[in-house]
């Protein structure tokens, strides 16, 4: 469940959570970029089919969980991912997904 804060101060304490873990790993070195996303409400879905583009409105799939933003890090090894996901301020509330990139040949 995305929390509901019951007063500017309230939200502004927990974006103060996300800014000190952003800056924590700005500075360790470890950020290499990541930003918010706006709401599923803005989001569009585009498929091809028989060589047409295909543009609807809303999220590509029904679920209650959707991705709020990213963090993209370089770290030494998956249990230091794992650590930082579970210092992010959606750790208390929701999930949080770890995933290394995709090696590509070239």
């Amino acid at each position: 469940d995305v929390p509901q804060f019951d007063s500017d101060e309230a939200q502004q304490a927990h974006m103060g959570e996300w800014f000190e873990f952003t800056q924590k790993i700005v500075e360790s070195g470890e950020m290499i970029s990541g930003e918010p996303l706006q709401g599923i409400d803005t989001a569009t879905t585009v498929s091809v089919r028989d060589g047409e583009a295909i543009v609807t409105d809303g999220p590509f799939a029904e679920t209650k969980e959707v991705l709020g933003g990213f963090y993209m890090v370089d770290v030494d090894s998956l249990d230091r991912a794992q650590q930082l996901a579970a210092e992010l301020p959606t750790a208390k509330y929701g999930r949080n997904e770890v995933r290394p990139l995709m090696d590509m040949p070239g």
